[in-house]
Protein backbone atom coordinates (compact mmCIF):
# COMPACT_ATOMS: atom_id res chain seq x y z
CA UNK A 1 0.00 0.00 0.00
CA UNK A 2 1.05 3.47 -0.97
CA UNK A 3 0.85 5.89 2.38
CA UNK A 4 0.02 9.45 1.15
CA UNK A 5 3.17 11.92 0.89
CA UNK A 6 2.06 14.70 3.34
CA UNK A 7 3.87 18.31 2.86
CA UNK A 8 5.03 21.35 4.75
CA UNK A 9 4.29 24.51 4.27
CA UNK A 10 7.55 24.89 2.36
CA UNK A 11 7.39 21.57 0.10
CA UNK A 12 3.97 22.91 -0.39
CA UNK A 13 4.69 26.17 -1.63
CA UNK A 14 7.17 24.89 -3.83
CA UNK A 15 4.61 21.84 -5.54
CA UNK A 16 2.87 25.23 -5.95
CA UNK A 17 5.19 26.05 -9.00
CA UNK A 18 5.13 22.84 -10.16
CA UNK A 19 1.65 22.20 -10.54
CA UNK A 20 0.43 25.32 -12.38
CA UNK A 21 1.84 27.67 -14.40
CA UNK A 22 -0.13 30.83 -14.63
CA UNK A 23 1.21 34.20 -16.05
CA UNK A 24 0.04 37.80 -14.59
CA UNK A 25 1.22 40.52 -17.21
CA UNK A 26 2.03 43.81 -15.52
CA UNK A 27 0.89 46.35 -18.56
CA UNK A 28 -1.33 45.63 -21.28
CA UNK A 29 -0.27 48.46 -23.55
CA UNK A 30 1.95 47.79 -26.87
CA UNK A 31 4.85 45.73 -24.40
CA UNK A 32 1.86 43.90 -22.72
CA UNK A 33 0.36 42.63 -25.83
CA UNK A 34 4.26 41.44 -27.06
CA UNK A 35 4.63 39.75 -23.63
CA UNK A 36 1.51 38.32 -24.16
CA UNK A 37 2.15 36.80 -27.84
CA UNK A 38 5.53 35.47 -26.59
CA UNK A 39 4.08 33.74 -23.41
CA UNK A 40 1.43 32.04 -26.02
CA UNK A 41 4.13 31.06 -28.27
CA UNK A 42 6.18 29.67 -25.38
CA UNK A 43 3.43 27.20 -23.86
CA UNK A 44 4.64 27.02 -21.12
CA UNK A 45 1.42 28.89 -19.03
CA UNK A 46 -2.12 27.43 -19.09
CA UNK A 47 -3.53 31.32 -17.81
CA UNK A 48 -2.09 34.47 -18.44
CA UNK A 49 -3.80 37.61 -17.70
CA UNK A 50 -3.08 41.55 -17.15
CA UNK A 51 -2.65 43.66 -14.55
CA UNK A 52 -2.98 47.68 -15.74
CA UNK A 53 -4.51 50.99 -14.35
CA UNK A 54 -6.08 51.91 -17.40
CA UNK A 55 -7.04 48.62 -19.79
CA UNK A 56 -10.44 46.77 -19.92
CA UNK A 57 -8.64 43.66 -20.45
CA UNK A 58 -6.94 43.79 -16.98
CA UNK A 59 -8.05 42.20 -14.06
CA UNK A 60 -6.96 44.22 -11.64
CA UNK A 61 -4.77 47.57 -11.41
CA UNK A 62 -0.85 47.23 -11.43
CA UNK A 63 -0.43 47.35 -7.87
CA UNK A 64 -3.03 44.86 -7.09
CA UNK A 65 -0.50 41.84 -7.60
CA UNK A 66 -0.35 40.92 -3.83
CA UNK A 67 -4.31 39.65 -4.27
CA UNK A 68 -3.35 37.19 -6.68
CA UNK A 69 -0.68 35.56 -5.57
CA UNK A 70 -2.48 32.24 -4.43
CA UNK A 71 -4.05 32.19 -8.03
CA UNK A 72 -1.06 33.28 -10.26
CA UNK A 73 3.00 32.50 -9.43
CA UNK A 74 4.76 34.12 -11.96
CA UNK A 75 4.61 37.55 -13.05
CA UNK A 76 6.48 39.90 -15.91
CA UNK A 77 6.36 43.32 -16.07
CA UNK A 78 5.37 44.90 -19.35
CA UNK A 79 6.02 48.45 -19.19
CA UNK A 80 8.39 51.00 -20.90
CA UNK A 81 9.49 53.16 -18.28
CA UNK A 82 12.56 51.38 -17.21
CA UNK A 83 13.10 52.62 -12.96
CA UNK A 84 9.72 51.67 -12.78
CA UNK A 85 9.59 48.44 -14.35
CA UNK A 86 12.56 47.53 -12.36
CA UNK A 87 11.56 48.54 -9.04
CA UNK A 88 7.85 46.67 -9.92
CA UNK A 89 9.90 42.96 -10.87
CA UNK A 90 12.00 43.75 -7.40
CA UNK A 91 8.08 44.34 -5.71
CA UNK A 92 6.97 41.14 -7.44
CA UNK A 93 9.77 38.97 -6.49
CA UNK A 94 9.43 39.90 -2.74
CA UNK A 95 5.80 38.99 -2.99
CA UNK A 96 6.77 35.98 -4.07
CA UNK A 97 6.62 35.63 -7.87
CA UNK A 98 8.52 33.75 -9.84
CA UNK A 99 10.18 36.15 -12.25
CA UNK A 100 10.30 34.02 -16.15
CA UNK A 101 12.01 35.00 -18.87
CA UNK A 102 9.68 35.57 -22.02
CA UNK A 103 11.76 33.90 -25.06
CA UNK A 104 10.12 33.71 -28.60
CA UNK A 105 10.53 30.23 -29.87
CA UNK A 106 11.39 32.20 -32.66
CA UNK A 107 14.80 33.17 -31.03
CA UNK A 108 18.17 32.18 -31.23
CA UNK A 109 19.40 32.00 -27.60
CA UNK A 110 22.90 30.36 -27.00
CA UNK A 111 23.12 27.71 -24.41
CA UNK A 112 25.72 30.04 -22.55
CA UNK A 113 24.13 32.79 -22.78
CA UNK A 114 22.74 34.04 -19.63
CA UNK A 115 19.28 35.96 -19.04
CA UNK A 116 18.30 37.86 -16.42
CA UNK A 117 14.80 37.22 -14.92
CA UNK A 118 11.88 39.33 -16.29
CA UNK A 119 13.51 39.82 -19.85
CA UNK A 120 12.05 39.65 -23.02
CA UNK A 121 13.51 38.67 -25.96
CA UNK A 122 11.60 38.79 -29.38
CA UNK A 123 11.34 36.46 -32.42
CA UNK A 124 14.38 36.60 -35.08
CA UNK A 125 16.16 38.11 -32.17
CA UNK A 126 20.11 36.38 -31.67
CA UNK A 127 21.65 36.67 -28.24
CA UNK A 128 24.95 34.85 -29.16
CA UNK A 129 27.49 32.75 -27.11
CA UNK A 130 28.36 34.03 -23.67
CA UNK A 131 26.66 37.13 -23.63
CA UNK A 132 24.71 38.52 -20.34
CA UNK A 133 21.19 39.98 -20.54
CA UNK A 134 20.38 41.90 -17.16
CA UNK A 135 17.25 42.27 -15.43
CA UNK A 136 14.23 43.43 -16.71
CA UNK A 137 15.46 44.22 -20.68
CA UNK A 138 13.57 44.06 -23.93
CA UNK A 139 15.40 42.71 -26.89
CA UNK A 140 13.18 43.50 -29.95
CA UNK A 141 12.87 41.16 -33.13
CA UNK A 142 15.77 40.68 -35.18
CA UNK A 143 18.31 42.65 -32.49
CA UNK A 144 21.11 41.06 -32.57
CA UNK A 145 23.57 40.54 -29.10
CA UNK A 146 26.89 39.15 -29.81
CA UNK A 147 28.93 36.73 -28.28
CA UNK A 148 30.44 38.12 -24.83
CA UNK A 149 28.36 41.61 -25.01
CA UNK A 150 26.94 42.40 -21.85
CA UNK A 151 23.48 44.33 -21.59
CA UNK A 152 22.93 45.75 -18.20
CA UNK A 153 20.01 46.09 -16.75
CA UNK A 154 16.70 47.72 -17.95
CA UNK A 155 18.18 48.60 -21.38
CA UNK A 156 15.98 47.93 -24.29
CA UNK A 157 17.40 46.67 -27.40
CA UNK A 158 15.21 47.56 -30.41
CA UNK A 159 14.36 45.97 -33.11
CA UNK A 160 17.29 45.45 -35.89
CA UNK A 161 19.93 46.91 -33.96
CA UNK A 162 23.35 44.91 -33.23
CA UNK A 163 25.26 45.11 -30.01
CA UNK A 164 29.09 44.30 -31.11
CA UNK A 165 31.09 41.33 -29.52
CA UNK A 166 32.53 41.89 -25.94
CA UNK A 167 30.58 45.49 -25.80
CA UNK A 168 29.24 46.35 -22.09
CA UNK A 169 26.30 48.74 -22.24
CA UNK A 170 25.34 50.05 -19.15
CA UNK A 171 22.03 50.29 -17.30
CA UNK A 172 18.97 51.57 -18.92
CA UNK A 173 20.37 52.66 -22.54
CA UNK A 174 17.56 52.08 -25.07
CA UNK A 175 18.99 52.01 -28.58
CA UNK A 176 17.31 53.09 -31.81
CA UNK A 177 15.87 51.24 -34.42
CA UNK A 178 18.96 49.41 -36.43
CA UNK A 179 21.40 51.19 -34.34
CA UNK A 180 25.10 49.40 -33.99
CA UNK A 181 27.02 49.57 -31.15
CA UNK A 182 30.26 47.82 -31.53
CA UNK A 183 32.84 49.68 -28.71
CA UNK A 184 32.58 50.98 -25.20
Amino acid sequence: MIKPMILTGLAKNRLRFFDMNKLLILGAGQYGKVAYEIAKAMERFERISFLDDYSSVAIGKLNDFDKYIGEYNSAVVAIGNVVMRLKLIEQLENAGYDIPVLISPRAYVAPSAVIGKGSFVEPMTVVHTESVIGIGCIISAGAVVNHNAIVGDGCHIDCGSIIGARVNTPRYITTKYGEIITQN
